[in-house]
């Protein structure tokens, strides 16, 4: 499990960092929103396995605009996200009253929620890579979370003696420190290299108080994908990743960094 999880990672990388330094804003838009479609797949599968009835179209559906994010005008995307959402729930208490309550109010706001963790979060990665350099401060998103996801494990295994929480066993605080610190050092060098040469001034005290935020909200975001596979009383969200498990598996500590990391660095 481990050679597989470690041999998912090199060929990984190359792959991800290829897509993010030679392609463009709109082609990340479609990725992104291909991603978006699988988790939410996954998720639907997860909480069906309780008997729940999901409004699964919907949440397919809704992944789609993440795809013309760029050719949207950039001043009303917010506007259009928020009527969007206005819709979806207007739309969902009318499927309700339209199956005669076959689909329950649980049902609308599992579907709702889940669209709202995977949908809405992951949309800020298109949305900060399309800003001004946003080809570098996106970075930080990937660097936050795999950084604090790779101390963690390091330092857990070696050092790890105190359990964080029963939601992740295997977790420790010791390893969720030593990710906090990992996340930093990795941006900061990270930082260096920008400020060195692309021209950008990036604050080093700065971006390592943007490294501890991103780096708890990193592990929040594992622990709630955590907290919710415990749930429903699954391993993994599916088998997409050798050793990694599926693409919310993969994902889950991403889907938090992002909207934090794009409010965060164009501040």
């Amino acid at each position: 499990m481990k050679l597989k999880r470690v041999l998912t990672g090199v060929i990984g990388f190359p792959i991800v960092a290829a897509l993010l330094i030679f392609t463009n804003k709109y082609i990340i838009d479609v990725i992104i929103s291909i991603v978006a479609i699988i988790a939410m797949y996954e998720f639907f599968n997860a909480i069906k396995k309780e008997g729940n009835k999901p409004i699964e179209i919907l949440g397919y559906l809704s992944c789609l605009p993440i795809a013309l994010m760029h050719v949207i005008s950039q001043e009303n995307i917010i506007k259009l996200i928020s009527f969007y959402i206005i819709m979806l729930l207007a739309i969902m208490f009318m499927v309700v009253l339209l199956s005669k309550m076959k689909i329950g109010i649980k049902d609308i706001a599992l579907t709702f929620w889940g669209m709202s963790y995977i949908i809405l979060f992951l949309l800020f990665i298109p949305l900060l890579y399309g800003t001004q350099n946003g080809k570098f401060l996106v970075w930080y998103i990937f660097i936050a979370a795999w950084g604090t996801d790779t101390f963690a494990y390091l330092v857990g295994m070696k050092f790890g003696k105190h359990k964080f929480s029963e939601i992740s066993p295997k977790k420790s605080i010791e390893g969720c420190i030593g990710g906090i610190f990992g996340a930093i050092i990795l941006m900061i060098i990270y930082t260096t290299f920008v400020n060195k040469y692309t021209g950008l001034e990036i604050n080093y005290l700065y971006i390592s108080v943007v490294g501890i935020l991103l780096s708890l909200f990193s592990q929040v975001g594992d622990f709630s994908a955590s907290a919710i596979k415990r749930t429903v009383d699954i391993k993994d969200f599916g088998n997409i990743f050798p050793g990694h498990g599926g693409m919310l598996d993969r994902m889950d500590s991403i889907i938090f960094v992002a909207p934090f990391a794009y409010f965060l660095l164009t501040i």
